[in-house]
């Protein structure tokens, strides 16, 4: 595998976004609505796109669902992908409804010749393909040669089916390999990173809830991204999809992937502490959230005997104390406010910080 997998894969064209050839890694997550219920999902994709999503899947199991592109497309303004499961009609459909890339799973569409209609019509509107494969999902032959789901099972089904496009005359593909088991997705990208020009959607399938899910991901991704391999990312969680959009943000804001946004760190509270640390904690993240055009890190710290020392390295910080606290900049001390002005004293102070 080369280093810097993600330099080097091929640039593909997804609406009016690019991916792979060095292009920022783009975050993707996918509506929970149903597709035919039009407003719900505008609604939805609008608050995502608002939160920082960059590409949105949306499930097409019936040709309503795909129908509904056409008009879910003049509202939004962030690329579209169709998640096609079993019916090759659908994605036919959806790509003549304006869908910006299909997921398909080739060995989920039935004969070759059902195949061939979908990549035909992806190359007569130059509509990419996303190739899936999952853990769940692999061919019973494969399983068998390897005697359980593996790494090498997961690359060998994809790669069959990239070749399978390929011999039809098509390479504007895009592909996923997704397992729920984090050690064997990362195995499973670094096998496939060497073996394929095709940029990579990376995610860890079915990952869970809020707390595990976010965990999981982490891991998974981290494990991934830090390796050079990956150029869109997922995180699935169970509930509301506005929360894989932060995680997102934040995984790449730590691998020094993205810039951009303000990096909240927090001390772990002890019992020196005489103020709502936590809750303090969680409304700075909250009101950083709003400035994605700074590229800072912000410090709360709950004690004024370690806290000055402890956020020396933030741009930005308060240091906590009984009914009161210290301002922080650049490692300096610049004056006590009273703690029912932490956040208001913070929220001037980002409002007036240089911009690039």
């Amino acid at each position: 595998m080369e280093e810097n997998y993600r330099d080097r894969t091929k640039v593909i064209q997804i609406g009016d976004q690019v991916i792979g050839g060095g292009n920022p890694i783009l975050i993707q997550s996918m509506t929970n609505t149903k597709t035919e219920d039009i407003d719900a999902t505008i609604e939805q994709i609008l608050k995502l796109e608002k939160a920082g999503c960059e590409i949105i899947r949306s499930t097409v199991p019936t040709l309503e669902a795909a129908k509904a592109f056409k008009e879910i497309k003049k509202s939004i303004h962030i690329p579209i992908v169709a998640d096609i499961h079993f019916d090759y009609k659908m994605a036919i459909a959806a790509i003549e409804n304006g869908a910006d890339k299909i997921r398909i799973n080739p060995g989920n569409i039935g004969s070759r010749d059902r195949v061939k209609a979908v990549v035909d019509a992806a190359k007569a509107y130059q509509v990419p393909i996303r190739v899936g494969v999952n853990s769940g999902s692999l061919e019973k032959e494969i399983v068998e040669k390897y005697g359980r789901v593996t790494a090498e099972g997961l690359v060998e089904s994809a790669l069959d089916k990239v070749k399978l496009i390929e011999d039809m005359g098509y390479d504007n593909l895009v592909i996923s390999i997704k397992s729920s088991d984090v050690l064997m997705c990362a195995k499973a990208h670094e096998l496939i990173a060497g073996k394929t020009p095709y940029p990579l959607h990376v995610g860890i399938t079915e990952a869970g809830t809020l707390y595990g899910g976010n965990i999981k991901s982490s891991v998974g991704l981290g494990m991934i991204l830090s390796r050079g391999i990956g150029d869109t990312i997922r995180v699935s969680l169970s509930g509301d999809p506005i929360n894989e959009i932060a995680t997102a943000k934040q995984i790449l804001r730590i691998l020094g992937l993205r810039k951009g946004g303000i990096e909240v760190v927090s001390c772990p509270t002890c019992g020196r502490t005489n103020i709502d640390l936590i809750s303090l904690a969680n409304a700075v993240e909250t009101l950083a959230a709003n400035y994605d055009d700074l590229n800072i890190k912000v410090a709360v710290m709950g004690c004024i005997v370690n806290g000055p020392g402890e956020a020396k390295e933030a741009d930005l910080g308060i240091a906590g104390g009984k009914g009161e606290g210290l301002l922080i900049k650049k490692g300096e001390i610049i004056r006590k406010i009273p703690e029912d002005q932490f956040i208001s004293t913070l929220r001037a102070e980002l409002d007036a910080w240089p911009r690039d």
